[in-house]
């Protein structure tokens, strides 16, 4: 077994696949109709929370290996993401046919019959794929969705401002990470010195950046049970991170009311010490004019807790309503199983590939993307992926989950009590749990 692989299986493993007592109406990629077999072309629509650009090269590549398929890319902003999809294919809407599976939300979709059972493909999965991406989206012993990404965050900094407040900047090494009780104090000694902010999160609200915060602090998931559908963010540990999480705000060391689009834009244009962020953050970053100097370190933990760092991406699936489902399933192939393809779906931004093959070209292209700022950041992101990476919970209830901590996470930024907003988001979540 390669480092690629060995990392990956804490990549990408640990979710398992859950059987649970539920019905999915989806339907198999074994029973699809022809697409285009009789000459004629195909057109498939592919839809995704990221700008058309992202997709422009694997959409290119795949319609020069298949000139009888068409396809059609549609971008719905994440924060309606989920919505739409209910609205249209849980209705049986067959406008949409290839979409994409966020980490954690392939149990909750396969549940409510969206998808198509992939489960013919998990040996190509297996075969390919750096990581279990087969338990990272199956559900119910099936197959769901195939890999397509997946993710690592780093602290990136501001060697100018930490310089000018006479910080030393954390070290590159992840047994020797900062906490989080370190990293604001720094933070604080910067906007001291002249900053205006002190540390910013890529994604302000979203679990994906913040679950860390409350797995370092021995919170967990906020999901438990044998069926993770029982909520838990009201222990000691979420208590403590979300406390953590409001201070920052509270006392001015990060900003309120400013979208999460522009966080890594305001990092680059030199107005913060530290950015918590994916590579993907490299590219706005290098193209401030000028580009500031910085430097990255692994994701900070809390004093006494134990490293976490967000991780996964998003899975490809096809939808169960689709009317071109062997299109749609060779398209969901290409995107990920194929060296070309899931390299071409990596083109247009710096995030990991999920194939194996295409990974390890990815690593020496972060190492030299921005050089020599980038330098080293291959090998950090492969250390992290070992040692510090944690998974969203694959649960049927995990759309559910984002959506009332979004709005928890949102208003505890905006000075809202921790206990007591913890509490009502709870018992809010459990509530729609129990519906399931």
């Amino acid at each position: 077994m390669n480092n690629t692989k060995r990392w990956a299986m804490a990549a990408l493993g640990g979710l398992g696949a859950m059987s649970l007592v539920a019905c999915s109406t989806g339907g198999s990629a074994s029973n699809s109709e022809s697409g285009g077999s009789d000459g004629a072309t195909t057109s498939i629509t592919f839809v995704g929370a990221d700008p058309e650009s992202a997709f422009a090269p694997l959409i290119e590549a795949f319609e020069a290996k298949h000139p009888d398929i068409d396809v059609a890319y549609e971008n719905i902003p994440f924060d309606q993401y989920n919505n739409v999809i209910q609205q249209r294919v849980g209705a049986g809407d067959a406008s949409i046919d290839v979409l994409l599976v966020d980490a954690g939300a392939a149990g909750s979709m396969a549940s409510k019959g969206w998808l198509t059972d992939l489960s013919e493909l998990a040996p190509e999965v297996e075969k390919t794929s750096v990581g279990d991406g087969v338990a990272a989206n199956s559900w119910d012993d099936k197959m769901w969705a195939l890999p397509m990404w997946t993710s690592a965050q780093y602290l990136y900094y501001n060697k100018a401002l930490l310089q000018a407040a006479g910080v030393e900047a954390p070290p590159m090494q992840s047994d020797q990470r900062w906490t989080w009780e370190q990293t604001v104090e720094a933070a604080k000694k910067a906007q001291a010195a002249g900053a205006e902010w002190g540390l910013l999160f890529d994604q302000t609200d979203r679990y994906y950046q913040l679950q860390p915060l409350a797995e370092s602090a021995g919170g967990g998931s906020g999901a438990t049970g044998d069926d993770l559908l029982t909520a838990d963010i009201t222990n000691e540990g979420w208590i403590k991170a979300m406390t953590w999480y409001g201070s920052l705000f509270e006392e001015g060391v990060a900003p309120r009311g400013i979208a999460t689009d522009q966080m890594a834009v305001l990092f680059a244009s030199g107005k913060s010490a530290f950015f918590v962020g994916g590579a993907w953050s490299t590219t706005p970053i290098s193209q401030a004019d000028p580009m500031i100097d910085w430097g990255v370190a692994p994701n900070p933990m809390f004093e006494g807790g134990t490293p976490a760092m967000s991780t996964g991406s998003w899975a490809i699936g096809v939808s169960s309503s689709t009317d071109s489902s062997e299109a749609a399933v060779e398209f969901a192939k290409f995107a990920s199983l194929d060296l070309e393809g899931n390299s071409a779906a990596t083109a247009a931004i710096l995030i990991p590939p999920t194939n194996e093959a295409a990974f390890d070209t990815y690593v020496t292209r972060l190492d030299e993307s921005v050089t020599p700022n980038s330098e080293g950041m291959g090998a950090l992101m492969l250390s992290e992926l070992e040692s510090a990476a944690v998974n969203r919970p694959n649960t049927i209830g995990f759309t559910q989950m984002q959506d009332v901590l979004g709005r928890a996470f949102a208003d505890i930024r905006n000075g809202e009590p921790v206990d007591t907003t913890l509490s009502e988001a709870q018992a809010e979540l459990q509530g729609l749990w129990d519906r399931l």
